[in-house]
């Protein structure tokens, strides 16, 4: 599979995405979801495919968030379909019966968290640092930060996370149960294909099936509230304090808050 924005290569059964835009610390921009659905379409309907690693290219980052200078002159319409491209993917990856492996390389901020949220394991490099610092863009998660993160971590960290805008380390994270393992920088693919080489070796429909249940257990009102945060993170596209925050951030400077 070609793609602009990504690698995608399948091997003895595991499949893996490498998300490559390191000039951008792999930032999703609705053209990089586009291809991500693309692929995990195909990856889903593809028998020999028993499980995906998904990671990014280089060494400083997993995904660090959302293309900002793209999201900086977003209308609220425009953001509101933006959501619903990445709310797609996540879906996507949830949905799918093959389980997912985030292979969490360096930093996962902002929307890089939230797809990492949706795989069904995170393994991440001791390196790692995790956070959904919207706030500090005038805005709030909008593909599931609010919703898959309290359910992992409780609604207490939750609001640390989002509400102050704070990361956590890699060993934190594992702490707090937002990451099934921790290992050296250089032994994190070993490590993922390991555990993917172990899952892929489960009865496929049983292991589909368990992967259903639990989303059904944990879930039963994901829907409703990821279409909440959605409405939620798309209204902030209609304030000046988005403007002032993105601006800001691209000036390298102190937003100025005006709450209008």
């Amino acid at each position: 599979m070609d793609f602009e924005y990504m690698l995608v290569n399948v091997d003895e059964g595991i499949a893996t995405i490498i998300i490559n835009r390191p000039e951008t610390l792999n930032a999703l921009s609705p053209a990089v979801y586009h291809e991500l659905k693309e692929a995990l379409t195909k990856l889903t309907s593809n028998p020999m495919v028993k499980a995906v690693i998904i990671t990014g290219a280089g060494s400083k980052a997993f995904i660090a968030g959302a293309d900002i200078a793209a999201m900086s002159i977003m209308s609220s319409n425009d953001a509101l379909l933006f959501g619903e491209a990445a709310k797609e993917v996540s879906f996507r990856i949830e949905s799918m019966s093959q389980p997912v492996i985030a292979a969490i390389n360096g930093l996962a901020l902002g929307g890089g968290c939230e797809l990492a949220l949706a795989c069904d394991f995170r393994v991440a490099a001791s390196s790692a640092k995790f956070g959904q610092p919207e706030i500090n863009l005038g805005i709030i998660p909008g593909n599931g930060g609010t919703q898959r993160l309290t359910r992992l971590v409780g609604v207490s960290k939750a609001k640390e996370m989002i509400m102050l805008g704070d990361l956590v380390s890699a060993e934190q994270a594992l702490q707090l149960g937002l990451v099934h393992q921790v290992v050296e920088a250089d032994q994190l693919m070993p490590s993922a294909v390991q555990l993917a080489k172990k899952l892929s070796q489960k009865a496929p429909i049983a292991l589909a099936m368990a992967k259903r249940s639990i989303h059904r257990a944990v879930g039963s009102d994901t829907e409703e509230g990821l279409a909440f945060e959605l409405n939620c993170f798309a209204h902030c596209f209609s304030t000046q304090d988005q403007k002032e925050g993105m601006k800001a951030f691209l000036e390298k400077r102190t937003p100025q808050y005006t709450g209008s």
